[in-house]
């Protein structure tokens, strides 16, 4: 097995842990990022993760927008050119390592990982939420796991890393991590420019990750556009930019394994070239600078989504997660909506009731604000994988549970023999059967195998829906007003103390 050695704080690389005699290490550790500035906080952002994760991976290309880019390396050489091609190679270790650990997962997001994390931490095991493809939570060797908690045991010889060399006129050269990256005018990377400074740093999987180094303010104009839209009214945008800061605040230890913050993907918030931010995005930014939303003087799990169907979720009917006050099953819409559809929506009759319906919820103008699909048993087959194929056709597919939302929070998928059923709970529905823009929906069989499958919204639901934040807006909304609408009982405006 290949797996990177542990990079160290500044220019220094660390040895790996020593070798306990009781338990071995779960993984190499990384050092973590550093913490956020009260005044300035500074977000590391993983632009590209599991680089280099085997000697014959694509080599990294890098390329400066402008003037040339300075390389450093951990041994404080440094190259200068205008762009850069590093490889990888194995190299093997003097003394092999051992690395042990107990797995839960693959979860279908951080959320639900975290909070099993959090279970197992109540405890007394230390843990921590990895990311190698999907969600997974690390335990050491021979931790007792909470009630009802399926883990597998994983251990490995470890005698090699991979390891980058830097392609040079005078030939390939060994470099030593973490290597630093200047770009006075930028890093031309994934059809964007990005200014950093930036650096390439090992990660927890023995491979490696691109970070780019950016303000919060300057990651926003990268994050909004991408979000939203940069076209929405002036108080739909400034919800979203708060949204945003808050979001990344909150959520910055979700990479402290790896040793950054966040991804730049859908796993985290999509953080693209803040170069396309227009004036208007720009401008909430600047309206908004500092200001968030908090609850007992700390920032929210603002999590926010494309639209709610018309009713939103409570935190709990999304992710396995504690309830929060602030994300509750609400209907969103006028007076007269909210009279023809009240809470609690668990019975099927009155979720197809809210279906049919579209007069006076906010944000219906979503395309997805009403969809349906019909899917098949092969179809899903094909989606749960090696669990489903013990199960017998002709298929049986019913929403077992029910939040206050109508959001289904079980979906079972049993066989025509005595074979286990398959239950899909949560964000695994969504997860899984990929096709379904969401959790809000009826099942209608149409012949064996078939089903035809009536839903509202995009997304999880929790939180602001982002087409009924527009919706608002037009109808002359306040930032602040959106912003109560969908997190009641919190404060907006700079965080007490800072970050």
């Amino acid at each position: 097995m290949l797996l990177g050695l542990t990079s160290g704080c500044g220019a220094r690389e660390l040895a790996a842990p020593p070798q306990s005699t009781s338990a071995p290490a779960t993984h190499l550790s990384v050092p973590r990022p550093p913490q956020l500035s009260r005044a300035e906080p500074v977000l590391w952002v993983g632009l590209e993760d599991h680089l280099g994760s085997h000697p014959a991976a694509m080599p990294l290309r890098l390329s400066s927008a402008g003037a040339p880019l300075t390389l450093e390396d951990g041994a404080g050489r440094s190259w200068k050119a205008a762009s850069f091609t590093v490889r990888w190679e194995s190299v093997a270790l003097p003394n092999p390592l051992t690395l042990a650990r107990r797995i839960a997962g693959p979860f279908a997001s951080f959320e639900s990982a975290e909070r099993l994390a959090q279970r197992w931490r109540a405890l007394g095991v230390t843990t921590s939420v990895a990311h190698p493809n999907e969600w997974e939570v690390w335990a050491p060797q021979g931790s007792i796991a909470p009630k009802g908690t399926a883990v597998r045991d994983w251990t490995r010889r470890v005698h090699a890393t991979v390891e980058p060399i830097l392609d040079t006129s005078e030939g390939l050269q060994p470099i030593k991590g973490p290597l630093k990256i200047t770009a006075p005018d930028g890093l031309r990377w994934n059809r964007g420019v990005f200014r950093g400074p930036l650096r390439l740093q090992r990660d927890a999987y023995g491979s490696w990750t691109l970070i780019e180094q950016v303000a919060i303010e300057r990651y926003l104009e990268g994050v909004v556009p991408h979000e939203i839209g940069a076209s929405s009214p002036v108080s739909a945008l400034e919800a979203q930019t708060v949204l945003a800061r808050t979001w990344a605040l909150a959520n910055s230890h979700r990479f402290n394994i790896d040793g950054y913050h966040l991804c730049s993907d859908t796993q985290c918030q999509v953080y693209s070239d803040p170069r396309l931010a227009g004036a208007a995005v720009r401008q909430a930014i600047a309206a908004t600078r500092g200001r968030l939303l908090s609850r007992a003087g700390r920032p929210i799990s603002a999590v926010y989504h494309a639209t709610n169907g018309g009713v939103m979720a409570a935190g709990p009917e999304a992710w396995a997660m504690q309830p929060q006050p602030y994300l509750v099953a609400k209907v969103d819409g006028d007076e007269g909506w909210r009279q023809r559809h009240a809470i609690p929506l668990q019975q099927p009759q009155k979720v197809s009731s809210l279906l049919i319906d579209l007069a006076g919820a906010y944000g219906a103008q979503h395309p997805l604000f009403r969809w349906s699909r019909v899917i098949t048993a092969d179809e899903i087959r094909q989606s749960i994988g090696a669990p489903a194929q013990a199960l017998q056709s002709p298929l049986q597919l019913n929403a077992l549970q029910r939040g206050k939302s109508g959001r289904v929070l079980a979906l079972q998928i049993a066989g025509s023999d005595e074979a286990e059923p398959v239950v899909l709970r949560l964000d695994r529905i969504r997860r899984t059967l990929r096709r379904l823009p969401s959790t809000l929906f009826v099942i209608e069989p149409q012949g064996l195998d078939r089903w035809l499958i009536q839903g509202g919204g995009f997304g999880h639901g929790a939180g602001l829906s982002q087409s009924g934040a527009i919706d608002l807006a037009w109808r002359g909304w306040s930032t602040e007003r959106i912003l109560s609408h969908y997190y009641p009982g919190t404060v907006y405006g700079p965080l007490p103390g800072g970050v």
